[in-house]
């Protein structure tokens, strides 16, 4: 299966540019009216900069916004990069038989994806994701594959 929100770059590039427009703005107006102009007053006028400085926060710590996921063929491919360049895009490859398990974390904006993928060694190595900006059909999609692979591992342990 696979699974990505490419499609939406454009859109997360446009938000990104419009909160720091917003912030540079908002920095002008704030100057503007504490030098210049007084038509806020003074509790309002920090507002100015809070704001932008909040929604844009906001926007970096949900993450970064493209996800891809293949499961087709014998390897996961998970890849994680943000549309702007000031995080370095995560990418990883392994064979599905060394996928251990998954969880997903939600705390109120925030989505992480953490995986568990045996090494050589017999050690378990945690994989982490950002999937905030995944839609609610996207990750129940995602759920489900995982599970499917973890489930087909279990069996073949199973087995042998």
């Amino acid at each position: 299966m696979r699974l990505n929100n490419r499609n939406k770059a454009g859109f997360y590039n446009f938000i990104s540019t419009t909160i720091l427009l917003i912030f540079v703005f908002g920095c002008g107006a704030f100057f503007m009216e504490l030098f210049k102009f007084d038509f806020l007053g003074k509790g309002t006028t920090a507002l100015l900069i809070i704001v932008p400085s909040f929604l844009g926060l906001i926007f970096y710590l949900r993450g970064r916004q493209i996800f891809e996921y293949d499961s087709d063929g014998e390897a996961l491919n998970f890849k994680n990069r943000n549309v702007l360049f000031y995080q370095k895009a995560i990418s990883d490859e392994f064979p599905k038989y060394k996928l251990v398990s998954y969880e997903i974390i939600d705390v109120l904006i925030l989505q992480k994806l953490y995986i568990n993928v045996s090494s050589k060694k017999n050690k378990v190595i945690t994989l982490k994701y950002d999937i905030s900006y995944l839609s609610k059909k996207e990750l129940k999609d995602l759920k489900f594959s995982l599970s499917k692979v973890i489930k087909e591992n279990q069996e073949i342990k199973r087995e042998n």
